[in-house]
């Protein structure tokens, strides 16, 4: 995939700069930035806007809030007609960030929403499990009754009643049959 190549271009700028993580930053800023206003989503991804007029509406646009390291890769992506994609990049490059710093981000689905310390509790026996740091986000959905479902990449770890309940429910009718 295109987006994957160039996130990995702009991982590798990064680990020689020792930035990964404030590039990153300053790349989702701009994708926000960017989504947040469709005049100027448009016009990024727009053939009718010339190249050098996407480049000074970039360097108006993030004078000094961004580094010249991310205008350089931006305006690569302006020359190269793919600021379609940089969403796309940016979860790539926070894949490979993810990666180097050993993280595994996950989401943990409760019927209620959990505490703090339920949340680091969690993200503590996942990470001793998985020998990564994992990070979790708490979303609710009432329809689990109760439990957890936690989401780790392709990985679900489903502790819901809710599954607990089709599973009786499977065997019952098992052992009717």
């Amino acid at each position: 995939m295109v987006a994957n190549r160039y996130a990995q271009a702009f991982f590798e700028v990064a680990e020689e700069l020792n930035s990964c993580d404030s590039l990153y930053n300053e790349l989702c800023e701009v994708v926000k930035i960017i989504n947040e206003c469709e005049e100027l989503k448009n016009a990024f991804k727009s053939p009718l806007v010339s190249k050098e007029d996407k480049k000074v509406i970039l360097d108006k646009l993030f004078n000094e809030s961004i580094s010249q390291s991310t205008k350089n890769f931006l305006k690569v992506m302006i020359d190269k007609n793919r600021m379609s994609i940089l969403e796309d990049v940016k979860v790539y490059f926070k894949s490979l960030v993810n990666e180097k710093n050993n993280v595994i981000e996950g989401t943990a689905i409760t019927a209620i929403e959990m505490t703090e310390e339920e949340i680091k509790n969690l993200e503590e026996k996942l990470s001793n499990k998985y020998n990564k740091n994992v990070t979790l986000k708490n979303i609710v959905d009432e329809t689990i009754i109760g439990g957890v479902l936690v989401r780790l990449g392709n990985e679900e770890i489903d502790g819901t009643i809710k599954s607990n309940i089709s599973r009786l429910k499977e065997n019952l009718f098992q052992v009717i049959s």
